[in-house]
């Protein structure tokens, strides 16, 4: 889960029964590539994508994916593909220097086996709104200056994306603001 609150899970099951077209309160199921794109528009590597992790689920008009790639969704249809640049205020944000905290170190819940943190390493922190996950920019002996943005935040993205089933959601689904996920108790 991110701090936009993405709430979907890459699950496979295209047995579901696909109806027409993206509108809200309706389960969408796509395949996804992601990549940054550069200052001179020219597309990065791409760093992530679903196509041998099964389907990536949400539900639509809760905000369950960045809001630029759920506005490009509405209205398409099974089998649609769709290419776009989100700028960060379409993806994840812009780098908030707020976010970067000094910790108490004692606060900082790390990986297991590691009893100090390291630069570049994650933790996490407990907060008035839950645990919240951050990267490391440097130790001290006693604190630790952490980074909390999203780490795609202040980045440009370039999504291709392919349309693989919409059907309408639950009335629990719609109640909890996010699909259930197929095959959830087998994983």
């Amino acid at each position: 889960m991110t701090d936009k609150g993405v709430v979907s899970d890459v699950v496979d099951d295209t047995s579901i029964f696909s109806i027409e077209t993206i509108e809200n309160n309706r389960v969408v199921g796509f395949h996804y590539r992601l990549c940054e794109v550069d200052s001179d528009g020219a597309k990065g590597e791409w760093f992530e994508e679903s196509k041998d992790k099964g389907l990536l689920y949400y539900l639509h008009g809760y905000h369950n994916v960045v809001i630029g790639l759920e506005r490009a969704l509405e209205g398409k249809k099974p089998g649609d593909k769709v290419e776009i640049t989100l700028r960060p205020e379409d993806a994840y944000g812009a780098r908030d220097p707020a976010a970067i905290l000094r910790v108490p170190l004692k606060k900082l819940q790390t990986a297991y086996g590691m009893k100090r943190p390291k630069i570049g390493g994650l933790v996490r922190v407990r907060s008035s709104k839950g645990w919240r996950n951050g990267v490391v920019l440097k130790s001290g002996k006693y604190n630790a200056d952490v980074d909390f943005n999203h780490p795609l935040a202040g980045r440009v993205l370039r999504y291709e994306v392919e349309v693989e089933l919409i059907r309408e959601a639950s009335e629990e689904e719609i109640a909890q603001g996010r699909p259930l996920i197929p095959n959830a108790a087998a994983r």
